[in-house]
């Protein structure tokens, strides 16, 4: 053996010795989070309801108007006619300036501002929740997409163990025919066999590259080396009671409901504001030039505390008002709702979960007796106690019993997961990072 020889067979060695660098399925979440079109969506709905927040807090700051003008005048008044001029008959055209400086700071406006400002805290806090929501989603879709390459992987090397079986089958026919103890009949029948575990590896493998193609759209980049995620463990709630008592308490859905119910709670706060009187300190200067037809400059500086009260307006604020009762009611009902369906989605979970879970024991006690059955039919038919028909039955059995445990497994650790989107705790159990617009925000923190 030469040295390049040598050299190659210690860099095949390295290679297999070097563990290949897997992708977890935190990884593979936290990725599609950070890439995911409706995550990035509500995300940017929650900054822009944040910035409704400064729209809302700036009722606590003055405002400032400045008007400046140009042009001409043409005045009658009684101070243009008392200097009758028969030309004009007390009628004057004169060049007009005009400069306003107006300084407004509210005092109070019937509870309007901070009103205005706790809504718009609790709509942040709504959106926080349905990006919450979102990612939650996204989380269970990668999952069943991660899940599904693993399950497909699986479901490949199991065909080709099939076929390899039924290879081995039927090359054990032909040795026995040129031995002059087989039949031509049960080659044919061995060869048909192997013909249908070749289609139904094939049939795999198609479903195995579908499963990739679907794991790209979710997860918004092809497949690395998966592994295995772990099971949930102490994450599960005990039983179902429990689960639906997670799933109210925590369900982002059901937050963003409560919140938006506590939005327009604040917004009937803020309907009733028209029923008190507003208070302003206005500062102000006026400065004008050829003001009225009177030739010169007319300043003029104000200081001044104001109260304005309308007594009067067609019943457009009481109408107002009722509205925001029915809002809130409205709101309520659609909490309800949502907590039904929350409950319903629980149900159905753990439902899940727990019909996949009774099964297994009887997936994984088909396969091992029906895997024990095979090797011992082998035996028997190389000492002629069995048929050929009987091993490639035990053969095609074999490979449906370990198809289903296989599918079983993997439906199984899917409807976890799902049970924990269901409580909205799944991408915590894994240990995903959320965006920060996830995060709710104090409602009752200073305003400044």
């Amino acid at each position: 053996m030469n040295n390049n020889q040598n050299l190659g067979l210690l860099m095949l060695g390295y290679a297999l010795a070097t563990p290949v660098s897997a992708q977890s399925l935190s990884e593979a979440i936290e990725y599609t989070i950070q890439t995911n079109p409706d995550v990035l969506s509500t995300t940017k709905e929650r900054m822009a309801v944040e910035k409704e927040v400064d729209q809302a807090r700036s009722g606590y700051l003055p405002n400032l108007d400045v008007t400046a003008g140009w042009g001409y005048e043409e005045a009658n008044n009684p101070s243009t006619r008392r200097a009758l001029n028969p030309r004009n008959r007390g009628t004057v055209d004169m060049e007009r300036t005009e400069l306003l400086v107006q300084l407004r700071q509210m005092v109070f406006d019937g509870f309007a501002t901070p009103s205005e400002v706790r809504r718009q805290r609790h709509r942040v806090n709504s959106r926080a929740a349905s990006v919450f929501a979102a990612a939650e989603k996204v989380a269970l879709d990668a999952s069943e997409a991660y899940l599904d390459v693993l399950r497909e992987k699986e479901l490949v090397q199991l065909a080709q163990d099939n076929l390899e079986i039924h290879e081995k089958t039927l090359d054990q026919i032909k040795l026995r025919s040129k031995m002059g103890v087989g039949r031509k009949a049960d080659e044919s029948q061995a060869e048909g066999r192997v013909a249908l575990a070749r289609k139904n590896l094939m049939a795999e493998e198609g479903n195995l590259t579908d499963a990739q193609s679907h794991y790209k759209r979710i997860v918004g980049k092809a497949p690395e080396t998966l592994q295995m995620p772990p099971e949930p463990g102490k994450a599960l709630p005990r039983n179902l009671d429990d689960a639906i008592g997670l799933a109210v308490s925590n369900h982002p859905v059901l937050r963003s409901a409560e919140s938006d119910v506590e939005a327009a709670q604040a917004q009937r706060e803020t309907a009733k504001s028209p029923f008190y009187p507003r208070v302003d300190i206005e500062l102000s200067s006026a400065n004008y030039s050829n003001l009225n037809g009177i030739n010169g400059y007319n300043n003029d500086y104000q200081a001044m505390l104001r109260l304005r009260y309308n007594l009067l307006k067609g019943g457009k604020d009481y109408a107002r008002l009722q509205e925001t009762k029915h809002l809130i009611e409205q709101s309520q009902e659609i909490q309800a709702n949502t907590a039904r369906q929350v409950e319903e989605s629980m149900r159905f979970s753990w439902n899940a979960m727990e019909t996949v879970q009774r099964q297994m024991d009887f997936f994984k006690d088909h396969a091992d007796s029906t895997e024990k059955t095979h090797v011992a039919y082998r035996q028997q038919f190389g000492l002629g106690e069995r048929t050929l028909l009987d091993l490639l039955d035990t053969a095609n059995e074999l490979y449906v019993s370990k198809t289903a445990y296989t599918n079983a497994v993997y439906d199984h650790r899917f409807a976890t997961y799902r049970v924990l989107a269901s409580m909205g705790s799944l991408n915590n159990t894994l240990q995903v990072k959320l965006p920060e617009e996830a995060t709710r925000i104090d409602v009752d923190k200073p305003m400044f």
